[in-house]
């Protein structure tokens, strides 16, 4: 890979057209990751991801993703520590902000109608 980007290098436009690619490649998957953290599933991973393709790049990318790995760090050693009570809390906030989102964008609704419970209520604010 670093034959190629030594290659890139040589012609100024192409390494510039290379650089915004991974910026907005980047900048996509670290937006999609921190929309997806309070979900369950990958969110972190993808926020990670995002700031790698960047790093790839930009040292200031760099800079915010060893940074951010080791808070990631410190607060799931944190969260590991504390009472069950505090990690059930954990998962039922988790488990609420994904319903209100199911239902603000009318999933709930569209699978109630599946199984023949047709409530308007269900259909969330989202048309």
């Amino acid at each position: 890979m670093r034959a190629v980007r030594a290659q890139f290098k040589r012609h100024p436009l192409v390494a510039l057209a290379y650089k915004v690619t991974v910026g907005v490649v980047g900048a996509v998957v670290l937006v999609i990751g921190v929309i997806a953290i309070p979900y369950p599933g990958p969110g972190w991973l993808i926020v990670f991801t995002g700031l790698g393709i960047l790093a790839t790049e930009f040292a200031w990318a760099r800079r915010i993703l060893h940074e951010a790995l080791e808070r990631y760090r410190v607060i799931m050693a944190w969260y590991k520590r504390q009472h069950g009570v505090v990690r059930v809390a954990g998962a039922v906030g988790t488990f609420v902000i994904t319903v209100v989102t199911l239902w603000f964008v009318g999933a709930i609704g569209l699978m109630a109608g599946w199984f023949g419970f047709d409530q308007p209520w269900l259909g969330g604010l989202l048309p």
